[in-house]
């Protein structure tokens, strides 16, 4: 009920169709009624010789009858406490108590008002009603199942027009909520998201969001609906006998026991089922983000029997929720036909011994007759059906419940990100930025993990094209995702022109910094618009101008629509190289002061390379870059300012590129790793001026040319001495 009750605000926002929808669930409630309670009339007819014509004027006489009968207790009460007020009777008995007179005076007037009520009801009915009776048996019954089948279509319009009203309110309200926990999970902080991954997320947005719609559709629904027509069921009931109603509702206690027990299973049953969901999305990613490793090692049959495995857990946690759902309406039938019997067999015995009461315990007014019976027979079969519907909708209650808290557990996370409530303002960057002992270590869910970053301190003046390279998870993206606040570090800050930033907007930070990641992403629109992502107030001129810096426009010949070209899921549609040409211009077009390229060419081509290090040597000058990269290639070097060297979170050393080759063993194996890797290509080059000569055999051998270029990688000092004895 306290996940239900966090939906009351969504709901609110429609209560004028809520109102509606319940005004028209009372109509179909009292036709219910008013239908059934003909049983009493088709019965009056169809086992009595008497016609409704006759029954009315009989039940006018009674009427009168009863008034007169009243009205003369009436009067000797009356008479009692006036002779009481003098002490005693006429025949010189002592009075009765005064209270007991005024209690006596009350039961009587009551009972007076409700025979003046009947009597104007059945004058009325007798002026009005009885006129269009025919007074044939037969015409007369065709006419009240006439009657019938008008009340049931007015019965099934209402339920439609309720129907309509609620699934309105529940598709507005859902469509609400969806986008409330869409816009907070997209101001939760990366590290929050990935904690739950995008399986888990996606199965909160569609699945449970789906059980959610199902449950409001019933709760506005049915669950409006069939109490109100059992309780008119059972209010009419009370007027034919409130006793044996009151009998029939003995296991009402015992009901409500039960079903509170099946219902603390059923809901811990479908929460397992709903993560089971969860676990099918994420085998269902994994495949299909990894079609092509899938198909390249042959891992069908891997990911087929993961997957039903899967299903099958789901399966099972299912099976338990369908066997705690198929105890519920056998149950539910069974208490209420007991309960039926337990009224009914009392009954039965008043009609047919025409008694009032039962071992002195009085049970009607009056002796019951036939029709009395049928007719509470049939108001409690119209109690019994609602009851009926409501145990059998019981389960999808109990799993919108389960359903409901998963979505507002959404709502409930909180971002690791914590942003100040007196933001400082952040002009433009325009000095330096500082990394001041920053340590940082991943969430990983209760498992020891070593910091991705120890106690790392780092000073970058404005304008600094800065260069990071390590081993894998040496921590080199971690710390530059500091700077956008991907994360915040556990210990120490980060600071841009002096000012701390987790102390400014958001906004203004991320304004101002540019990302170009290794997996670029973008998404199915045109060029033009992935371009324009980041600023979205961009001219055409303006789009077009950051197209031509990152070398956009020279593969248009090869797209059908040039710059309105859709790129496809994940851009899908152009190959890896005018992927990161397209990220790099939409990184350009917002004009950051500070660039981010996150191993931004480690999947395309020589020739993209090539192009993007031309595009970031005109680009970067003015700007503070940060480059992580594996390859310190020479056309990098020709702008690059600086390099930093990490390893296992730590800062190793910092300094130019000629520098780190002759002090940091760590920088001289990482570049004679790749210098190796490149198989002798952009080492550096050392270059020997040699006369020409000639082998002994000049005729079998030509002269080397001089001057002479050799190539070598110097992680060795001896390598210029070994490539000059190779050469000569």
């Amino acid at each position: 009920m306290q996940q239900f009750a966090r939906l009351l605000p969504y709901l609110w926002q429609h209560r004028w169709k809520l109102y509606l929808s319940t005004a028209f669930a009372l109509v179909v409630a009292l036709l219910w009624a008013a239908t059934l309670s003909l049983t009493f009339l088709v019965v009056k007819v169809l086992l009595q010789d008497q016609s409704l014509q006759q029954y009315v004027g009989d039940e006018v006489k009674n009427c009168e009858v009863e008034i007169d009968k009243r009205q003369r207790e009436l009067d000797e009460l009356d008479r009692q406490l006036e002779a009481r007020a003098f002490g005693a009777l006429s025949d010189g008995t002592v009075p009765v108590s005064e209270k007991e007179l005024r209690r006596g005076q009350d039961r009587v007037a009551r009972k007076l008002s409700s025979a003046t009520h009947r009597l104007v009801a059945f004058r009325w009915i007798q002026r009005h009603v009885m006129p269009l009776i025919p007074n044939d048996q037969f015409k007369t019954y065709a006419v009240i199942l006439f009657i019938l089948v008008i009340g049931t279509t007015a019965k099934g319009t209402a339920v439609f027009i309720q129907e309509v009203l609620v699934g309105s309110v529940v598709e507005l309200t859902v469509m609400t909520l969806r986008k409330d926990c869409f816009r907070h999970a997209l101001k939760l902080d990366y590290q929050t998201l990935m904690r739950h991954g995008k399986p888990e997320l996606m199965s909160r947005f569609t699945n449970d969001i789906s059980v959610a719609a199902d449950g409001l559709n019933l709760l506005g629904g049915r669950i409006v609906r069939e109490p109100l027509k059992a309780f008119a069921c059972i209010f009419v009931a009370f007027f034919v006998s409130w006793q044996l109603t009151l009998l029939s509702m003995v296991c009402v206690p015992v009901m409500a026991v039960i079903f509170h027990r099946y219902g603390l299973l059923l809901k811990r049953a479908s929460h397992h089922m709903m993560e089971r969901m969860s676990r099918i999305y994420k085998s269902l990613e994994e495949t299909f983000d990894g079609l092509k490793v899938v198909i390249a090692f042959n891992g069908d049959r891997r990911h087929r029997k993961r997957f039903h495995y899967e299903n099958k857990d789901y399966y099972h946690q299912a099976m338990k929720v369908v066997q705690i759902d198929s105890l519920t309406s056998p149950t539910t039938e069974l208490l209420l036909t007991l309960a039926v019997c337990v009224s009914l067999l009392p009954g039965a015995y008043l009609v047919l011994r025409h008694e009032d009461s039962i071992w002195g315990i009085k049970l009607a007014a009056e002796p019951l007759l036939i029709e009395d019976l049928s007719w509470f027979y049939a108001l409690l079969a119209g109690t019994l059906d609602p009851v009926r519907k409501l145990s059998s909708i019981y389960s999808k209650l109990k799993r919108t419940s389960a359903a409901t808290e998963r979505i507002f557990q959404v709502l409930d996370w909180q971002p690791a990100l914590k942003l100040t409530e007196q933001p400082q303002p952040m002009p433009r960057h325009s000095q330096s930025i500082v990394f001041k002992k920053v340590s940082f270590q991943y969430d990983s869910d209760g498992i020891d993990r070593p910091n991705a970053l120890t106690d790392v301190t780092l000073k970058v003046a404005a304008g600094e094209v800065i260069v990071v390279v390590g081993e894998n998870g040496s921590g080199k993206s971690t710390l530059v995702n500091l700077l956008p606040r991907f994360y915040d570090p556990n210990s120490g800050s980060v600071l841009i022109d002096g000012v701390d930033i987790r102390n400014v907007r958001l906004r203004d930070l991320r304004c101002q910094i540019g990302v170009v990641t290794q997996e670029t992403l973008l998404f199915d629109e045109s060029i033009y618009e992935n371009i324009r992502y980041g600023n979205p107030g961009a001219t055409h001129a303006e789009v077009f101008a950051a197209a031509e810096k990152a070398r956009v426009p020279q593969f248009f010949d090869q797209l059908p629509e040039g710059f309105s070209t859709r790129v496809g899921p994940r851009g899908s549609q152009l190959s890896g190289g005018q992927r990161q040409r397209v990220a790099l211009a939409r990184a350009l077009l917002i004009d950051p002061t500070i660039l981010i390229l996150d191993e931004a060419t480690s999947a395309v081509d020589a020739q993209s390379e090539l192009m993007i290090h031309q595009c970031l040597g005109d680009f970067v000058k003015g700007r503070t870059v940060f480059l992580i990269t594996h390859a310190v290639k020479p056309e990098i070097l020709e702008f690059v300012s600086r390099i930093v060297v990490m390893e296992q979170g730590q800062l190793l050393a910092v300094g130019p590129h000629d520098e780190l080759l002759q002090s940091c063993p760590a920088y001289q194996r990482l570049f004679c790793a790749q210098s190796s890797g490149r198989a002798g290509d952009n080492l550096p080059e050392f270059r020997i001026d040699l006369p020409a000569v000639a082998h002994a055999d000049s005729d079998a051998s030509p002269p080397i040319e001089s001057p002479h270029v050799i190539k070598f990688a110097p992680a060795s000092n001896t390598a210029p001495i070994e490539a000059l004895r190779k050469a000569t």
